[in-house]
């Protein structure tokens, strides 16, 4: 489905990426794991057009999008939820959900909407609800909802747990699974490396903007460089 080739980008003179290669199948959940600063938000922002590449290629479903611009990508189905989740805190969950659907134009758009909060309950509750006034787990569950809203065929997922609770960890790690079942792609950034590997199919761990390990998830959990660099154990 996604095939990045000596993908490179830079913040001024500061290079975060330095040739990056990786590919995604469709049906996969592939997880990118590395310390803060790796460069795994960027390789996201890169793929979703908001940060420029200075060298290499994206290929998507068999098409160079590299110098398509962002709206392009989403028409895609290329969508993101980023990190810090981004919601439109003056605007009310059902709203936000709406706005993830404006490039849409088919009669689908409710049903879809009825879909997320059958899959996060705590959302249809609190639909009228301002977004701003939102727990952080359930602006995370927002956000995830908002760019499903676009039908993504590629779903690009930065730091879903970051700041939450273990239970909430739990039931978006849980949804990220039933999303790979629902037939959806999913590139996955996640600090939690060990929460992140144990669904994923595959793996890539990124060291300062390069590609240093790779393969099965199960492999990468039990590769012992994996498991003392990343993992949190020996």
């Amino acid at each position: 489905m996604l095939e990045i080739a000596n993908l490179r980008s830079a913040y001024g003179r500061i290079e975060v990426l330095k040739g990056m290669s990786l590919e995604v199948r469709a049906g996969e959940v592939v997880a990118l794991i590395g310390s803060n600063g790796a460069g795994k938000t960027t390789l996201l922002r890169a793929l979703s057009g908001v940060q420029p590449i200075t060298g290499g290629e994206i290929t998507f479903l068999g098409e160079r999008i590299d110098r398509l611009a962002s709206h392009r990508r989403v028409a895609r189905g290329i969508l993101q939820s980023p990190e810090g989740r981004q919601i439109f805190d003056p605007l009310s969950v059902e709203d936000n959900l709406r706005l993830g659907a404006y490039l849409r134009r088919d009669k689908e758009i409710d049903d879809d909407r009825e879909k997320i909060f059958r899959m996060f309950p705590t959302l249809e509750e609190k639909r009228s609800q301002l977004a701003g006034g939102l727990s952080g787990g359930q602006q995370q569950m927002l956000a995830i909802g908002r760019a499903l809203m676009g039908k993504p065929k590629l779903l690009l997922l930065d730091e879903p747990s970051l700041g939450l609770s273990p239970l909430l960890v739990d039931q978006i790690l849980a949804a990220i699974v039933s999303l790979r079942e629902a037939g959806i792609t999913v590139l996955l950034v996640e600090q939690n490396a060990a929460a992140a590997l144990e669904i994923a199919d595959r793996g890539y761990v990124i060291e300062t903007g390069r590609i240093v390990h790779s393969g099965p998830a199960s492999a990468l959990l039990s590769d012992p460089r994996v498991k003392s660099a990343y993992l949190g154990f020996d």
